[in-house]
């Protein structure tokens, strides 16, 4: 179980870090700069722990997963970006086929 919080971990980091290298402009805003790279710092090494126990692909399938959804939320509230219909479609069945890998297939680590 452990696992399963260090990976969400990095989540949090790694999503604070893709907000932040947004608000960055190309890394000539300091403050925002520097989150993002302590952040994806963080968020690697707390991946890192994860892939101790996870398969690699079951940790980056919800790494990857869970960061759009929460990326994409943050995008339409904090940068006014609104995904279109096919957006939504894509992005639902990428969490759709992260649900499928973790509940159905054998390669996933419980």
């Amino acid at each position: 179980m452990k696992h399963y919080i260090f990976l969400l971990m990095a989540i949090a980091f790694e999503i604070v870090a893709t907000s932040s290298l947004k608000m960055s402009e190309q890394f000539t805003k300091l403050i925002p700069s520097v989150v993002t790279v302590v952040c994806y710092i963080a968020a690697f090494y707390f991946l890192s722990l994860t892939l101790r126990t996870l398969p690699v692909g079951i940790a980056y399938a919800l790494w990857s997963a869970i960061g759009i959804v929460f990326i994409t939320i943050i995008g339409i509230f904090a940068f006014k970006q609104v995904p279109d219909l096919p957006a939504i479609i894509g992005l639902a069945l990428i969490v759709a086929g992260v649900v499928i890998i973790n509940v159905w297939s054998k390669t996933s680590a419980h």
